[in-house]
């Protein structure tokens, strides 16, 4: 089954993992690079997790209270039948749920991804085969670089300035496309000055 790819604010959001192993730890650094607001409950938890800035440990079986609040679980431990039961409680309160390595439990399976400060790019099979999408994540590594990164947070600053300066929806592309290819041919930044001069060329 394919999933549609929806990009989705986590910052702030409350999340929660319920596991405390390996997998889980993955799933803490993977939410964690999105901003989320995060709750681990497990009877045992890594001293990796544990030691993880911002992450709420509650050393503890799960209940079905834990999910009050939430706006995202997953469930990561390795009691099948928990897992199910998790993921059926979740459905039921419209709780994005994803059950480790269990695609038919899901609503919402981690693509594997590309980060670089607000540009992400991410990669899914539909659950079929990881080695397919880490080989399209390590293909597009050298796309998605810092430099991108840096280039979109400029880019995104001149938004107001490129509105107010220009008369068209034309002109605004091409002043952006003007500077990204600048600043991907000399591999840098552009300047204010070389900025001003590109936006000059359509006000």
């Amino acid at each position: 089954m394919s999933y549609f790819p929806m990009f989705v604010e986590l910052k702030y959001k409350r999340c929660l993992i319920i596991g405390g192993g390996r997998i889980a730890f993955h799933k803490v650094k993977v939410l964690m690079d999105f901003g989320a607001r995060l709750t681990v409950v497990a009877p045992e938890i890594l001293p990796d997790i544990c030691k993880t800035a911002g992450v709420d440990c509650r050393k503890k079986c799960f209940e079905e209270k834990d999910l009050d609040g939430q706006e995202l679980v997953v469930a990561a431990t390795d009691d099948t039948a928990l897992n199910h039961k998790i993921s059926c409680l979740c459905k039921q309160e419209k709780i994005p749920i994803n059950v480790v390595d269990r695609p038919e439990e899901c609503s919402f399976i981690f693509p594997a991804y590309l980060k670089e400060q607000e540009v992400v790019a991410a990669f899914s099979s539909g659950g079929q085969s990881p080695l397919i999408t880490q080989y399209l994540k390590e293909k597009t590594r050298s796309v998605v670089t810092p430099q991108i990164g840096e280039l979109a947070s400029c880019l995104g600053s001149l938004r107001k300035t490129v509105q107010q300066c220009t008369e068209t929806k034309n002109a605004g592309k091409n002043i952006y496309r003007e500077l990204l290819q600048l600043g991907l041919e000399e591999d840098r930044i552009p300047t204010e000055k070389e900025i001003e001069e590109i936006i000059d060329k359509y006000r």
